[in-house]
């Protein structure tokens, strides 16, 4: 998300950090180049407006204009303003209530509610330790209730039945008295979408909000629709007391003018965001972080939270131990170290959140995609333990077994066992003190303040 946006503001902040001296010239030039970018993201005019006035009121202020380093101060005013209007910070999901809180998803259909349900699902389970229970009161589309038990199965949470021929608000009334016996913390109701916002559809809502009186009040809303995103919201806010949004197939989104637009346009706090496909592709969403990322500063926090929910640390600890003792770095290490990359929500997201990189030329980020990482695992796996132990047993006949045994060409195994070369090397230097003389060695490369 955010790519095209991030492209253009993150050059346009880069030129204003040499600069020494700010006038109301350069500032009318940097204020035309962001206006362009959020509305080439398709960030609603009301939002551009808004974000504009208040970024050259405080541009134009003594504390930008007399600061040792204008330029600099002027691209906080400009991450705080894109902070300011996605709202500042994460806002949590309000589960404080007796047992069973009671979350209302609606939204329209093709927005990806009954995999947000298992996504929130799992979130609230693994995060929160919560005993969840899901029901569907989607008596419209014929698969819907299906869905929802083969997704829920999937995450572990509890599937209350549900069929077409009953009222969705004795679904939902129905869910909640076999909640309170099953002593679940959560329940979350998935609700019938429409193709577009109509009376009989909000009608139904309408009526099963006042029914179940949920805590939490969720839209769901497809990013891919930018703008529109914003004003779906509003109508379902005038209807609804909404207590927040969920943004979905925000990895296919490159504009993020949802992400902009929504807050500012309905007065409701994105709470999460679908970054990808899997049920683990649920985030919270943190406005601070994401501007950040937007300017090509880096998400480390993210990175780190991330870091220490999905990777292995026993197997992370027993690959330190090898490598301190002077044992050999070998191909089942590194892909230990593919597996652990994948959970962590693929190379590309990783290369999002690192400073820097997404100022990278486009070509080198192609050169790195996950696919390529699921190749190098596939021929990782087409190897005998012995293989991976000893990679230098791996001549002309061994090196075609393993090509067909992983459906790729003897020139892609040459090319891993070469950059396992390059990686083994390296992690020979962090024997004995090493990593911090390669630490040193690379102090000119890094991003300032990483060291």
């Amino acid at each position: 998300m955010f790519d095209g946006l991030s492209e253009r503001l993150g050059q346009t902040v880069r030129n204003l950090r040499g600069v020494g001296r700010l006038t109301e010239d350069n500032i009318k030039d940097t204020m035309r180049e962001i206006r362009m970018a959020l509305l080439e993201a398709d960030v609603a005019l009301p939002v551009v407006r808004e974000f504009i006035d208040h970024v050259k009121k405080k541009a134009l202020g003594d504390n930008v204009l007399k600061s040792l380093t204008p330029g600099q101060s002027l691209v906080k005013v400009v991450n705080d303003e894109l902070a300011a209007i996605m709202g500042e910070a994460n806002e949590t999901l309000n589960l404080s209530v007796t047992p069973p809180a009671v979350i209302l998803m609606a939204g329209l259909q093709g927005a990806g509610k009954t995999t947000t349900v298992a996504k929130l699902a799992r979130f609230l389970k693994e995060k929160q330790k919560k005993s969840v229970m899901v029901v569907s009161a989607d008596v419209y589309r014929p698969a819907a209730i299906k869905q929802l038990e083969t997704v829920a199965a999937e995450v572990g949470a509890k599937f209350f039945p549900s069929t077409s021929d009953q009222d969705p608000v004795d679904i939902a009334n129905a869910a909640i008295k076999e909640a309170k016996i099953q002593h679940n913390d959560v329940l979350i109701i998935d609700t019938a979408g429409r193709l577009h916002v109509d009376d009989d559809m909000m009608g139904e809502i309408k009526r099963l909000h006042s029914a179940v009186n949920p805590v939490e009040t969720l839209f769901v809303v497809d990013s891919m629709t930018g703008q529109d995103a914003a004003n779906t919201s509003k109508a379902f806010n005038d209807a609804l007391p909404l207590t927040g949004v969920i943004l979905t197939k925000t990895d296919g989104d490159a504009r993020g003018g949802a992400a902009l637009s929504t807050r500012f346009i309905t007065g409701k706090p994105i709470k999460f965001i679908g970054v990808g496909e899997k049920t683990t592709a649920l985030e919270p969403f943190h406005p601070e972080r994401i501007a950040s990322r937007i300017l090509g500063m880096g998400d480390v926090v993210s990175l780190v939270e991330e870091a220490q929910s999905s990777m292995d640390h026993a197997k992370a600890e027993k690959l330190a131990k090898k490598l301190k003792k002077g044992k050999g770095f070998d191909l089942e290490d590194f892909k230990d170290q593919l597996v652990q990359m994948k959970n962590m929500g693929g190379i590309a997201s990783l290369m999002g959140k690192l400073p820097g990189l997404p100022n990278m030329p486009k070509g080198a980020m192609d050169q790195v995609n996950d696919k390529q990482m699921a190749h190098l695992e596939a021929i990782i796996s087409s190897m005998t333990p012995k293989e991976r132990q000893f990679p230098d047993v791996i001549k002309g006949s061994r090196k075609k077994r393993i090509a067909a045994g992983s459906g790729m060409q003897v020139q892609d195994v040459n090319r891993l066992l070469k950059q396992f070369t390059q990686m083994q090397k390296m992690m020979k230097k962090m024997k004995g003190g090493g990593m911090a003389k390669m630490m040193r060695s690379m102090k000119g490369q890094l991003p300032p303040g990483m060291m």
